[in-house]
This record gives structure tokens, sequence and C-alpha cells, in this order.
């Protein structure tokens, strides 16, 4: 910039109203220039353990928690999570499980899938993990999409009244893929 002044007069110089107004013009475009949207996160939840309803709730959460967008499709054993009274018996196979404690050959006999979800609760309650329910309610209240899959509502002959407040029923699969191809991550768990 010069700071020879000798050809502009004090006349010419815009207003300091008019150099506010330029400068939120300008603020403006490159907001508009530089917004993406957000992030957005779609995740397949398929299976209805115990064990297996703590990765999309908490992935689901912990992205929510990151200004994510999260939808989460529940399909088949995965509708389990959503039902307000079976969320709360979920059951751990130990079975074909290789990281359980127990060999496959007990872990086979008669009532073993009980003792194993049993040991797995106590481990939950004592290391003051969230339960599937708490998981569940925080996950609707920080904005997470649950949506239940409407041709295994129908399969299974589910209830749509026992689904937790705030369930997204009535999805089918060509709304979930839509989902999936406008998500920035897409996870089947």
């Amino acid at each position: 910039m010069s700071a020879d002044t000798s050809d502009a007069s004090a006349d010419d110089a815009p207003s300091r109203a008019e150099l506010a107004a330029r400068v939120d013009e300008l603020e403006d475009a490159l907001a508009e220039a530089t917004d993406d949207d957000g992030k957005k996160m779609s995740i397949i939840a398929t299976k209805g353990t115990l064990d297996m309803a703590y990765p999309p709730l908490i992935l689901a959460s912990t992205a929510a928690a990151f200004d994510y967008e999260v939808t989460v499709f529940h399909t088949f054993w995965g509708l389990d999570i959503l039902h307000e009274e079976r969320s709360s018996d979920l059951k751990l196979s130990s079975i074909g499980n290789p990281n359980m404690p127990v060999p496959n050959a007990v872990a086979a006999l008669p009532g073993m899938d009980r003792v194993t979800t049993k040991m797995m609760e106590r481990r939950i309650e004592n290391n003051d993990t969230a339960t599937i329910e708490e998981l569940v309610e925080t996950s609707l209240d920080m904005g997470v999409e649950f949506q239940a899959c409407q041709m295994t509502i129908d399969l299974m002959d589910y209830d749509e009244d026992d689904f937790y407040d705030g369930v997204t029923v009535g999805v089918g699969a060509a709304t979930a893929l839509q989902d999936m191809a406008e998500a920035d991550i897409q996870l089947l768990v």
C-alpha cells in the first residue's frame, strides 16, 4: 500500500459502514466456500447379542460427541438392541467365540450361555460400563438416529410400540443404502 495519497481525496474513501458491510460480505462468501455440511457416519447393526450390541452404540455415541451426524440401521437380530424389553436381556454366546474364557467343549454344555452372560454382566457392572439402555438413551439424546428395518419388523413380528421412544420405524433397505452412500464413514457391525 502506498503512503502517497495525493491523488485520493477524503470524499472517495468508503465509509466505516461500507467497509463493515464489505467485510461481512467477504466473511459470508468465505464461510459458504468452506462449508463442508458436517461429517456423517452410517452404521448397520445386524447382531443382537450382548457383546455385539456395544460396538454400534459406542461408535455411534462417540461419533455424535465429535459432531458427526450418525444413523444406525438395525436389521434382523440387531433390532433386539432397540427393543426396550429385549435389550435388557441380551445374551452372550459362548460357543465358537475364541475370546471366551471357556473351551468350546465346555461352552456347549447346557446353561453355559447363561453363565457366560452373567460373567459379562458382572464385568460390565464392576467396570462401571454403561448399560445397553443407557447407551441407547444417551445416543438418542445426542441426536443419533436409530432406524428399524421394516422388513425385519414384519418378518420377526415385532411390535413397533416396543421400541425405545425416538426410534425411526418403517425404514427400508433403499433408504439405508441412500444414507450409506451419503456418509463419510460406513460400518457393518
